[in-house]
């Protein structure tokens, strides 16, 4: 039960810690959309996306009105729509028809985006799973609200290098169809291991086939709450450093816990989970590096930021599993170069590299995320960071993810303007040594050892 006593600590966050809600996400299953005829499929589609999530935006609205806590984001994701049009798309045009009927649901219902455009291929890619791959660059082009992901590996399977070796084609494709505007296409599609059922952040999530018919999951983020937190223990030991995170991780998900139930009850949808993840914003003082900075060092990327960001991450986890018993998605703090305004320093002070933040991906949520490269980048050379940071999530059994943006026309030194929520990323270079014709083997990385259990 809330009492007045967390109202009153929810009311602070909110108005000098930026506290937010990042999102409400309702997931919904397509399954039963499925039809032999595409026109049909589409419409089946449409309806059911509309007829579940029509009271989605009013009632976050509602929300916060009623209690006062910002939700920045409504949000949808679907069935992974490679399997909803398995039966029926025969060709990459095909699939480009269910993304622009998922854009015009999204337009109808006024949310912030709809992800689910999604493949899952991480031992294999059957034929309709490769033609939506090859669809996406022309669907991130030509749709204002759709966002894709593809999970090419797995600790269980391995990873598949053919899918890997397609992607790093499908974001250079993409970052040339989207140059006029710094190639944001690449910002809303991330390749994945170990990709979750029940993610509620895009650009990646969807609606996994293991939930049920719909459910509501919710998103919070709290980055400036924990930094305050840390100032009032400047100096402390490692304990009390430790059980301030903890505690703090425990009221942020509390109040992602209010809005999930709420949510639930007045659109009569089940609750689904928590996704406690320190995401952060451009905005000043919501920061993960101002964080780490906090725990004492001078940069995110001096020596012990992974360290430090190893300890932050599993104290935020320990704190939300507390707080509620389905914490979810992709818990833990989050790492993007672009949202976040001290990581952005930190590589312009040439304290933080591409090779430092892959470190960073072993401690951390998710992965290397929202980094703007070079446009020349080849795509042979972002399939080799693709499979970098998939052999991490395979073989630490843990969720990792890659959304490179290679910045058509801009060289390091650049930056590139995304606008919003995305923020704005320095251009970082990539070491410039080939990988051809490792990338070029056909086939499967095999799953490794510590895979095999039943």
């Amino acid at each position: 039960m809330i009492n007045i006593w967390e109202v009153n600590e929810t009311n602070k966050m909110v108005e000098q810690e930026n506290l937010d809600v990042r999102t409400i996400t309702a997931g919904i299953s397509l399954l039963d959309c499925t039809d032999s005829d595409l026109d049909r499929l589409n419409e089946k589609v449409y309806e059911k996306i509309v007829s579940v999530a029509r009271d989605l935006v009013r009632v976050g609205e509602e929300i916060e009105r009623d209690y006062c806590i910002p939700i920045v984001n409504k949000r949808i994701s679907v069935t992974p729509i490679s399997l909803v049009g398995a039966s029926v798309c025969r060709s990459p045009e095909d699939y480009v028809t269910l993304a622009k009927t998922m854009d015009r649901a999204a337009r109808t219902l006024g949310v912030n985006f709809i992800g689910g455009y999604s493949a899952l291929v991480s031992k294999g890619m059957a034929g309709f799973d490769e033609y939506l791959i090859r669809s996406i660059p022309q669907v991130l082009s030509e749709t204002e609200y759709v966002c894709s992901s593809v999970n090419v590996g797995s600790t269980r399977t391995g990873i598949d290098m053919d899918a890997v070796r397609l992607m790093g084609e499908m974001i250079r494709e993409t970052a040339e169809r989207t140059k006029e505007r710094d190639s944001i296409g690449c910002a809303k599609l991330v390749v994945f291991c170990n990709a979750p059922d029940d993610n509620p952040f895009m650009a990646g999530a969807f609606h996994g086939v293991t939930e049920t018919d719909a459910v509501i999951h919710v998103g919070v983020s709290g980055p400036g709450v924990v930094k305050k937190a840390l100032e009032e223990v400047r100096g402390s030991d490692f304990e009390t450093l430790c059980e301030t995170i903890k505690k703090t991780a425990f009221k942020v998900t509390r109040v992602g816990q209010l809005v999930a139930q709420e949510a639930s009850r007045r659109l009569h949808i089940p609750f689904g989970i928590i996704d406690l993840s320190l995401a952060p914003t451009p905005a000043v003082g919501d920061s993960v590096a101002g964080i780490l900075e906090e725990i004492g060092l001078e940069y995110a990327g001096a020596p012990g930021t992974t360290a430090a960001l190893a300890l932050l991450n599993d104290q935020v986890k320990k704190g939300g599993v507390m707080a509620s018993s389905y914490v979810g998605g992709l818990s833990g703090a989050f790492i993007p170069v672009s949202e976040d305004q001290g990581m952005i320093e930190a590589v312009q002070a040439g304290a933080l590299t591409l090779e430092k933040l892959e470190a960073m991906t072993c401690v951390c949520s998710v992965g290397l995320d929202m980094i703007a490269v070079p446009g020349a980048t080849t795509a042979e050379s972002l399939s080799g960071i693709i499979a970098d940071e998939m052999a991490i999530g395979m073989i630490n059994q843990k969720t990792t993810a890659v959304r490179l943006i290679p910045v058509i026309g801009k060289d390091v030194g650049e930056e590139a303007e995304f606008g919003g929520l995305l923020g704005r990323a320095p251009i970082m270079p990539v070491n410039p040594y080939g990988c051809g014709d490792f990338i070029r083997r056909k086939g499967r990385i095999p799953a490794p050892v510590h895979s095999f259990k039943n």
